[in-house]
């Protein structure tokens, strides 16, 4: 069963037993209040970035698709069209302020999430066969076109449109078996499996059963649903870009990037990063000389530095001459190996004076297996009797813990 049709048998089953627990957990106060939060917060994801016109116009587009805002705690659907409603079966309210995965079920193809979730990630275009379900449980597959939606005046992510378009006759009868990596299920789980490995420990304590995740085959559509999919994102995002200049907040498909070469992190991505409070970098193996894509508050505090003094270097600026040079040699290894480890490296401020730092560095893997970034986690000598009696090595790993989870499960229930 899918959580919305839980919670309405739920209520169903409370108010025929004559009890009001539901009555009574929809006036919680705390709910209404976080409830009217989100309310507001999806009316003002539209209305300040378009016109007041924009309702209108994208009631008269035909078609299936939704609108998500990733800035929202939840990517939750900001906006559904009228077709998109009455395929599914769902009213408009019980779909505004969810996140996509309420519309997969058993059948839902695992490896297909798990590519929306990478293009979400990486904030690029992804077009995939996948099988969703209505209200009532009954399935559908559908050709899916996912786009995102950049705001011109700083390149960041401010929508995502997907556009759903229910396969022929003769696609539904095309399919194709995936021949891609087996992807877990589970962002979370693959994280505690890393960690548990760091730390020495057996893989055998979690659950490995991964039987049936990703096997199914995945949906093709024709050609002809492809160019109706394409022509329907096409005619969206003129829509948006259209009344977003009639508000002043144009946005583009294309996100710009201030340094060269260095294309900004996604939007949610950077937002979830932002809310660990420790010192950290996060570098990217995939560009020359793997340079610092994001840094953290702490970092910029501790070593003097500014942002943009620091991202698009190479993390060796913070070695100096009395920096040990079989220590870079030691992390330059064990990077070209692809694992976790821990150095301690004397490094220097802005300012010119000196500190031992305790770094910890630990690749962080995509949902493909695919190492994306490398994090370095810099725990300073005067500070490693800090963190409420925890051990400097319990603090980084917690910290490449949520780093971890933030990269991967950026998107994690995210779909259609």
């Amino acid at each position: 069963m899918f959580p919305s049709l839980m919670k309405n048998a739920h209520t169903q089953i409370c108010m025929s037993s004559g009890t009001c627990e539901a009555h009574a957990f929809d006036r919680n106060p705390l709910m209404e209040s976080s409830k009217s939060r989100l309310d507001r917060l999806i009316d003002r994801s539209m209305s300040d970035r378009y016109s007041q016109w924009f309702r209108d116009a994208l009631d008269e587009l035909s078609g299936c698709f939704l609108i998500t805002d990733p800035s929202i705690p939840g990517h939750p659907i900001v906006f559904a069209s009228r077709g998109f409603l009455g395929l599914t079966g769902y009213a408009e309210a019980e779909v505004l302020g969810k996140n996509g995965r309420v519309f997969q079920g058993p059948k839902t193809n695992r490896r297909s999430v798990a590519a929306i979730r990478e293009a979400i990630r990486e904030e690029r275009t992804v077009q995939i066969g996948l099988l969703n379900y209505r209200k009532d449980g009954t399935p559908y597959e559908v050709w899916f076109h996912l786009c995102p939606v950049f705001g011109e005046e700083d390149g960041k992510v401010v929508h995502f449109v997907a556009v759903q378009v229910p396969m022929s006759r003769k696609g539904r009868g095309t399919r194709r078996r995936s021949s891609g990596e087996k992807c877990c299920g589970s962002c979370r789980r693959e994280v505690l499996l890393e960690m548990i490995g760091e730390l020495g420990g057996d893989r055998m304590f979690l659950d490995s059963d991964d039987k049936g995740l990703g096997s199914e085959d995945l949906c093709e559509a024709t050609e002809e649903d492809k160019q109706k999919a394409a022509s329907a994102i096409n005619d969206l995002l003129s829509a948006l870009i259209r009344y977003s200049k009639v508000a002043g907040r144009h946005v583009t498909r294309k996100k710009c990037s201030s340094l060269v070469g260095i294309v900004p992190l996604g939007t949610s991505l950077t937002i979830s990063l932002g809310r660990i409070k420790q010192s950290f970098v996060l570098t990217d193996p995939q560009l020359n000389d793997m340079p610092i894509v994001y840094v953290s508050e702490g970092f910029l505090t501790f070593t003097g530095y500014t942002r943009n003094e620091v991202l698009g270097r190479n993390c060796r600026f913070l070695s100096g001459p009395d920096t040990d040079i079989g220590t870079l040699c030691e992390i330059r290894d064990n990077i070209k190996k692809e694992r976790a480890f821990s150095v301690r490296i004397l490094n220097y401020r802005k300012d010119g004076s000196s500190f031992w730092n305790f770094l910890h560095i630990s690749p962080v893997r995509n949902a493909r297996g695919k190492v994306a970034f490398y994090v370095g986690v810099q725990i300073h000598e005067s500070s490693k009797t800090e963190g409420q009696g925890l051990s400097p090595q319990m603090r980084q790993l917690g910290a490449v813990g949520a780093i971890k989870v933030a990269v991967r499960s950026l998107s994690a229930g995210v779909g259609p």
